[in-house]
């Protein structure tokens, strides 16, 4: 810990589909090949950066998550999508990873830690996309995909001297959600750097990696976000 309480280094990753887990991912990857390593800094992730948070924490690599067998969709089965987060993350549990979903009732934001529930349970609730799986059950409650209240949720990101914050809906993307994404991004930024005084990374799309998905669908499709990956790598390895 530094003099005001602040870690090091935390990371806060947002959500994005298929697109949104190759880019986190491979930004990722590319901050640690520059020396910047997240896997057992304090990490924040909603929906498909809670893929990118846990695989980081248990040292997943992007090449063996590419290769899990997904759910066709829709697919409002219980359980359904608990099965392919456990194929990869097991009964894992880590404490430096927290995971933002939304309770069914009321739809407020929770912050789901890895020290209490495993990260297999707790991505599928942050990834319980609403009429594309069904809620995920913890503890006797109903949870689904943190990003229907905020796409990345800075302001619940652990304070650091650093915050890396990886918003792959930001940046570049698509339309007017890619507006709202961004102010929203930008205000929890804000308030976070009010609260904790430390400095921030984001790291969004730029027009190039925009390109890979220009409809909602193409988020979900599996070949752009191996190659979201290609180019979060790029943009991770070029940051320093």
């Amino acid at each position: 810990m530094t003099e005001k309480g602040n870690v090091p280094l935390a990371g806060a990753f947002g959500g994005g589909g298929l697109f949104g887990i190759g880019y986190a991912m491979g930004v990722i990857e590319g901050l640690r090949q520059q020396g910047i390593d997240l896997s057992t800094a304090p990490m924040l992730g909603t929906s498909a950066g809670s893929w990118a948070a846990a695989a980081t924490a248990l040292g997943v690599t992007f090449s063996s998550l590419k290769d899990v067998k997904m759910p066709r969709f829709p697919n409002l089965r219980a359980g359904v999508l608990a099965q392919s987060t456990h194929q990869v993350f097991g009964d894992a549990m880590r404490p430096n990873v927290h995971v933002v979903a939304c309770a069914v009732r009321g739809l407020k934001r929770t912050e789901l830690d890895g020290a209490l529930i495993p990260l297999a349970t707790m991505v599928a609730a942050s990834s319980a996309v609403p009429g594309l799986f069904a809620p995920q059950s913890i503890n006797g409650r109903l949870y689904i995909d943190g990003g229907v209240r905020s796409g990345v949720s800075v302001d619940l990101a652990a304070p650091a001297d650093l915050l890396i914050v990886i918003a792959p809906l930001a940046g570049a993307m698509f339309g007017p959600f890619n507006n709202i994404v961004e102010r929203n991004t930008q205000r929890e930024i804000n308030q976070w750097q009010n609260v904790h005084l430390g400095k921030v990374r984001l790291f969004a799309p730029n027009n190039t990696t925009a390109k890979i998905a220009t409809l909602p669908h193409h988020l979900f499709d599996k070949a752009r976000g191996i190659e979201a990956y290609a180019h979060g790598l790029i943009e991770g390895t070029q940051a320093i």
